[in-house]
């Protein structure tokens, strides 16, 4: 198959899981593996690097005004030394605690954790599982009648805690932190947006930590046709995917992608023993 279709298609790939709640990490290393794609390039950090910024172009995009909006209220909340019982200051800062935990051990074991199971595509399979089980226990103990501007720091710490779990292919950062916000009593969608707008600064952070060795070791460069289609297509279908599932929340639960969690670990298992 042509490089830049490849590139396209783990582009989208990329997109969709990245932001629906079925791992982007247990995709992007198990469907290559199984359809065969090895071009080197694409499993390149320099690719890699570009599909985070087509993720984080998808985010930037859709939420520009709450983005803009929360950055405002932040510096505000700097000037005056005070949240002043506004509620944008305060998921402005809600935000920053969340991110903490996945900054710090992304930053220590996040190529440790690629490595390891990129070997051990069994352990993905379980892993799925154990996240289609986590999903399934927050829609069934959720209480769900909280919304975003009620979440408190301590709510905020342990879903950024949650979101550090995600650097285990196969729990994906939007389910586990959307089930933790529903363990904590928040509405769906409102668990999505938050899921959404802490995934912003750590695609950002993550995507640029790789960019800044790429680009002290001379590595930034390649197939520029191949990294503009890889980064368009994950853009394009983020930003699809981020619209499709706040919208899909208001009024269905995540039973849809609990299902197809187990049927793909399925698969996997079942590719696994025929090979």
């Amino acid at each position: 198959m042509d490089t830049i279709l490849q590139a396209a298609l783990i582009g989208v790939l990329q997109g969709l899981t990245e932001f629906l709640p079925i791992s982007s990490s247990a995709h992007l290393i198990l469907v290559p593996r199984f359809l065969g794609w090895d071009d080197p390039f694409l499993n390149s950090a320099a690719f890699d690097v570009m599909l985070h910024v087509g993720t984080l172009v998808a985010l930037l995009a859709y939420f520009r005004t709450d983005l803009l909006r929360l950055l405002r209220a932040g510096a505000a909340s700097l000037r005056d030394r005070s949240l002043a019982g506004d509620p944008e200051r305060w998921l402005a800062w809600l935000l920053v605690v969340s991110v903490v935990p996945a900054a710090l051990l992304g930053a220590t074991l996040e190529s440790f954790f690629d490595t390891y199971f990129r070997e051990r595509p069994a352990f993905i399979g379980l892993l799925l599982v154990a996240g289609a089980a986590i999903l399934w226990l927050a829609e069934r103990h959720g209480r769900r009648d909280r919304g975003l501007l009620q979440l408190r720091f301590g709510d905020a710490l342990a879903i950024g805690a949650a979101q550090a779990l995600a650097l285990f292919p196969g729990i994906s950062r939007s389910g586990i932190t959307i089930a933790a916000g529903l363990f904590l009593g928040l509405e769906r969608p409102a668990a999505a947006r938050f899921s959404f707008l802490m995934a912003t600064p750590v695609i950002a952070g993550a995507g640029l930590w790789k960019a800044r060795s790429l680009l002290a070791a001379g590595g930034l460069v390649g197939e520029p046709v191949v990294l503009l289609a890889g980064m368009l297509a994950a853009a394009v279908s983020g930003l699809l995917a981020v619209a499709f599932l706040l919208r899909y929340l208001r009024t269905n639960s995540t039973g849809i992608f609990i299902v197809y969690r187990l049927v793909f670990a399925a698969v996997v298992f079942g590719l696994l023993l025929a090979t």
